[in-house]
């Protein structure tokens, strides 16, 4: 007699975990034949076969069950409501915008756009460096400067980056940088940051008398000049760059773009360094980021830049290619002898930015600025009719700043009563900043504000043909800019849409395929966690509003620290950094400051093994400490005996340990726990870098092991998109002794405020790219404790389950306990190379040809492959890479036997394009089907790269930085 078997039951059918089924590529029936084939029968089997049992986590996480996607979507649209949209008028570097639609549709929220990653295959990636090289053309342009780089983090730091090139290049050996006080206080305070443990000194210049002092001395190397000046006035700055220059130090510009339209660029007045952010090109406030910082420079300096540069090269069939150039710069390769730690820009931004002015065109920004222009100079003559006088020169842009003695706090009150936002500053002033979303009606509304409810308002119609223009003649903008057609063609929507596909249909992102590469951690950003950022209740917050118009972000914030701690074991966050480098020179700092408040500022020794991540002593002497390289054995784990060696050998003054776990070898050390031990004993910290932290998640804590401090890359294991290399989160999470170390916060009067901590300040705002948190407090909360540990527990599965399979093919270099590899596993290549010439860049090459980005190339042993699946591929995605690779293998063999020319074969001529394999003439001594099909599969869905193999050398020594000219072209059409 059958049994009857009970109808679900309505919690199951409401299917409350259904999105950890949509977030985890494979289903169980998937799960467990992987498993099987990995050779174990459980997903706790297995991983209690990788994670070493002192290590993990004894009780599962302390965070709510897993919600659907209606339901949290739901919960945070209730905390998105407790935010205040107010009008502002704060500026101090942020300036309401308006978001083209069509940007916002096809870039912002396109995922072709942003899951893209940072352009290192220059084949797969010549679309989002196209706009990339359309930003850099767009500073360079703007600034009358020579050369400009792919966007850096924020304004803040930039301006702390232009300090530490400027210390470089410079010929005035001085150790002071000179910084006029009328510039934006976040700046000032980021740079005061990366000054002090460098041992430089920010000089603060407040007035014209201390101005004049500081450059006629002779102990500074460069000045920092904002202009248009934080309080809006404006000069032409030239005879001040002649004395600076007289005394060969450099001037850097801290600018605004748009004002550049109108104004006299610093280019022209002898500018060195140019630095600013392009934020109020169509990106919003986003309580203080993302955006894309730029900085532009002579051309003597673009070899000691910092972060990244598109480049024009050629590719094997001599036709132009774009390509990251001088590649080096990104400094933290060099890791103890670097000079940044820069490794992320704000690409996605940088993106949405030039597409903006591509848009716009040149006529349509100068329409735009000189209508802001117009207002400011309405306003101003309005409120002098109202009885307020400015207190500054009678020039200005968009700011001006009003003397408002003991009235400022009643009249700022008054603003906020009538939903607006007036920045205060320097005790009694009131600086009111314009912006392209600025009305008629806000005018009416200042004028309101100060003259009171009773008051007769000014005529704008009237003031439009009285007021004089607040830009002197000596100062108005008089050379060309963005005279490439890309800024003079797309105009129309339609045109905008459809060069905007084009680009998109270059490259390969996450949207197309699995993107395999190691410690990068490409995984799904799904769509109901993305929908959040753009709501205005998140979107249109400036970063320096009042605390009682932002409760909502202190409530996500708030719960996304406490969901951080939970899950890392660790007792507070801070959200400011906005990069994992940020992150990890926040931790350091912390450390250094922990020190020093024990009386122990002398430990400046920082043991590193050799196998970390390059941010790591790149971090490390950014914070003024010594580096010490530990060694690795032969199975890539950290020497232990080495470890212990070198802290008793520098016990006084051991500060700290930089720790990857699991090791970027991708393996599970047995050993972490002793290694803090060891550190502790010698007054030094642990510093566990969380680029792994995928690997962890609901399985292990950092912080309950012994380590003191982590950052975490929320563009990584929580799920933030890459957005083309950036933007980035890189909290920093430590043990309560380094709590009140973290970064502090400034508020909108410059005046310093209880922050996370009381610490210095790593980035421009308080919670740094505080509008794409939304998306890590959705992952978290529609994942719920039991999808988050499943989540872990399926990348160790697909991680082991290519290594596997790929075994016959491909050792892998590095194994941990019972054989198994983390989260990601290296395929070593080098013997292949010896035995036919074939190259891991060759392979990498040759999967463009399969529609696959490349794994990490030559990281971090030259030579290698490491894949890093993710839990979120299918195993149908990931046995499509794995017949990739078999067959690559079965090409190499074939030139091992001969079969194929050891010169002439497809892995040496990869990517093919459409071109090559379809022109009149082939001369290879392979069929044209191997190069295009080399899988049957492949005749359904093709990618076909648009350039073939670019060239590196020639791109490195023939350096071009901006957009192609229209006669290159034409030049080629003629060849």
């Amino acid at each position: 007699m059958s049994q009857k078997t009970s109808p679900p039951s309505l919690r199951d059918l409401e299917n409350h975990g259904a999105f950890i089924d949509r977030h985890i590529g494979p289903d169980d029936a998937e799960i467990a034949r992987m498993l099987h084939i990995v050779g174990h029968d459980s997903l706790e089997a297995l991983t209690d076969a990788i994670v070493p049992g002192k290590i993990k986590s004894p009780a599962p996480l302390a965070l709510a069950p897993a919600m659907t996607e209606v339901d949290a979507l739901a919960k945070i649209r209730a905390i998105a409501d407790k935010n205040q949209v107010f009008k502002s008028f704060i500026g101090q570097g942020y300036y309401g915008t308006h978001t083209p639609n069509v940007i916002l549709r096809n870039i912002l929220e396109n995922p072709a756009w942003y899951t893209a990653y940072t352009p290192y295959q220059a084949e797969i990636s010549q679309g989002r460096m196209e706009a990339l090289i359309n930003f850099q053309t767009m500073c360079a342009d703007l600034t009358g400067m020579e050369i400009a780089s792919a966007s850096l983090l924020d304004e803040a730091t930039a301006a702390a980056e232009a300090m530490t090139l400027a210390k470089r290049s410079a010929k005035a050996r001085g150790n002071v940088v000179v910084v006029s006080g009328d510039a934006h206080p976040q700046t000032i305070e980021v740079m005061r940051t990366r000054a002090e443990p460098l041992g430089l000194t920010v000089k603060l210049a407040n007035s014209a008398e201390e101005w004049d002092a500081a450059i006629a001395a002779d102990d500074y190397f460069a000045a920092l000049i904002q202009y248009p000046a934080s309080s809006g006035w404006l000069m032409d700055w030239s005879d001040e760059v002649a004395k600076i220059h007289a005394r060969n130090a450099l001037a850097i510009f801290a600018s605004d773009l748009l004002a550049l339209t109108l104004l006299k660029s610093p280019g022209e007045m002898g500018a060195d360094i140019v630095i600013g952010n392009t934020q109020r090109f169509g990106v919003p406030f986003g309580f203080g980021g993302p955006h894309a910082a730029f900085m532009a420079c002579r051309d003597a300096y673009k070899r000691s830049m910092p972060g990244r540069l598109i480049g024009v090269s050629i590719d094997a069939e001599g036709n132009k290619a774009y390509r990251l150039t001088l590649q080096t710069r990104e400094q933290h390769i060099r890791r103890e002898k670097a000079t940044s730690n820069i490794c992320t820009a704000q690409v996605l931004l940088a993106v949405m930015a030039s597409m903006y002015a591509v848009y716009h065109g040149p006529q349509g920004l100068t329409r735009i600025a000189s209508r802001v222009a117009r207002l400011t100079a309405i306003l101003k003559a309005g409120l002098q009719q109202l009885g307020f006088t400015a207190s500054h020169h009678e020039t200005a842009f968009d700011t001006i700043s009003l003397k408002t003695g003991d009235r400022t706090d009643a009249i700022a009150a008054r603003a906020v009563a009538l939903g607006a936002n007036l920045r205060k500053a320097w005790g009694e002033y009131l600086c009111i900043s314009l912006d392209e979303t600025t009305t008629r009606a806000d005018i009416e509304l200042l004028w309101r504000i100060f003259g009171g409810d009773d008051a007769k308002l000014p005529s704008i119609d009237d003031l439009d043909t009285s007021a004089p223009s607040l830009i002197p003649p000596a100062l108005q903008r008089t050379s060309p800019f963005l005279t490439h057609p890309v800024f003079n063609t797309h105009h129309s929507e339609h045109e905008l849409l459809r060069y905007l596909r084009a680009l998109a249909d270059k490259d390969l992102a996450m949207d197309r395929t699995m993107i395999p590469l190691g410690s990068c951690t490409m995984k799904l950003n799904a769509t109901a966690e993305m929908i959040p950022v753009t709501w205005p209740e998140f979107a249109n917050i400036h970063p320096f509003a009042p605390a009682a118009q932002t409760h909502g972000y202190q409530e996500l914030i708030a719960g996304l620290e406490a969901q951080l701690v939970e899950i890392t074991g660790y007792d507070a966050v801070s959200l400011q950094p906005n990069s994992g480098a940020q992150g990890e020179y926040a931790g350091l700092l912390a450390i250094r400051a922990y020190h020093q408040s024990r009386g122990e500022g002398h430990r400046d020794i920082c043991l590193i093994p050799e196998s970390a991540h390059g941010t790591n002593p790149a971090s490390a002497h950014l914070c003024g400490m010594k580096v010490v390289v530990t060694k690795c054995d032969a199975n890539g784990n950290v020497d232990l005996a080495d470890i212990r060696a070198q802290a008793e050998k520098h016990s006084a003054n051991l500060a700290a340990i930089m720790l990857t776990y699991p090791s970027t070898h991708g393996v599970f050390e047995e050993d972490v726990v002793a290694i803090c031990d060891i550190v502790h004993q010698h007054g030094g910290q642990v510093y566990t870098d969380g680029a792994n932290m995928n690997a962890l998640v609901g399985v292990a804590k950092p912080g309950k092991w012994g380590s003191d401090v982590s950052h975490l890359n929320l563009h990584k294991t929580f799920c933030i998109p890459h957005g083309g290399g950036g933007p980035g989160v890189g909290p920093c999470a430590v043990r309560s002794h380094l709590a009140p170390f973290l970064p502090g916060a400034l508020g909108n009067d410059g005046i310093r405020t209880q922050g996370t901590g009381n610490g210095a300040m790593v980035s421009a705002a308080t919670f740094g790219s505080a509008s794409i948190l939304p998306i890590s407090w959705m992952y978290i909360t529609l994942m719920g404790q039991q999808g988050l540990r499943k989540a872990t527990q399926v990348a160790l599965l697909n991680a082991n389950y290519v290594a596997k399979r790929l075994a016959p093919h491909y050792p892998t270099l590095y194994t941990g306990r019972n054989g198994l590899v983390a989260h990601e596993c290296i395929l070593d290549l080098r013997p292949l190379k010896d035995s036919t010439g074939i190259s891991a860049e060759d392979v990498a090459k040759r999967l463009i040809d399969f529609g696959f980005h490349a794994p990490t190339l030559s990281f971090p042993v030259a030579g290698t492959l490491m894949v890093e699946p993710t839990e979120s591929e299918s195993q149908f995605e990931l046995d499509r890479f794995i017949d990739a690779m078999i067959q690559i293998r079965d090409e190499i063999r074939a030139v091992e036997e001969g079969k194929l020319d050891r010169e002439d074969n497809p892995l040496h001529h990869a990517p093919h394009t459409a071109a090559m394999v379809s022109g009149t003439e082939w001369t290879h001594a392979y069929p044209r089907e191997l190069a295009a099909f080399p899988l049957a599969t492949l005749r359904q869905q093709k990618y076909w790269p648009p350039v073939a193999r670019v060239d590196n050398v020639y791109g490195d020594k023939n350096i071009m930085c901006a957009c192609i000219p229209v006669d290159a072209y034409k030049e080629e059409a003629e060849a």
